[in-house]
């Protein structure tokens, strides 16, 4: 039941990230770029043929293969039943349903297609997906490196009482 309904999560995810640069797609790419925020935030349409910060643009199909092949790997290992933290299978979920979309424009496409702009600071153009990637890889080490250190603490208190 829990893999349907990760399964079904994912699909909800890529559904909105697909609408939304749909909807990016048909008004934001014929004006390119629309403020909403001075100075802070803008909406900009780019057509992002590699991977972060546009790396690996002359690679597409190459990043598109790497890419399905850690897709597919992932998903396995999380519908395995092997994750046994629900914060890591949270992370896994969207960390995946981000990766599909952005593998889905990639494939369709021939590019991603980002529209978020900080004008804040001097950063990439991002889109929904590129935010489902980067915030459950952040939580996901945040929390490996929390349970990696309360596992190495609860280890050295059994060293002191033996």
């Amino acid at each position: 039941m829990l893999q349907l309904i990760t399964l079904i999560i994912i699909a909800a995810l890529i559904a909105v990230d697909q609408v939304i640069k749909l909807v990016v797609l048909e008004h934001l790419a014929p004006v390119g770029s629309i403020t909403l925020i001075e100075k802070f935030l803008s909406l900009t349409y780019v057509e992002n043929t590699g991977a972060a910060f546009g790396s690996f643009s002359a690679h597409t199909t190459l990043l598109s293969v790497f890419t399905a092949l850690v897709l597919i790997v992932g998903l396995i290992y999380l519908l395995s039943g092997k994750v046994n933290s629900k914060i890591a299978y949270a992370c896994l979920t969207v960390i995946i349903a981000g990766g599909i979309s952005n593998l889905l424009d990639r494939i369709f496409r021939g590019f991603v297609v980002d529209y978020i702009e900080p004008l804040f600071v001097n950063f990439a153009v991002f889109n929904f997906a590129d935010i489902l990637v980067t915030c459950g890889a952040g939580v996901l080490i945040i929390y490996l490196i929390y349970d990696m250190v309360k596992g190495a603490d609860s280890k050295n208190r059994g060293k002191e009482n033996e």
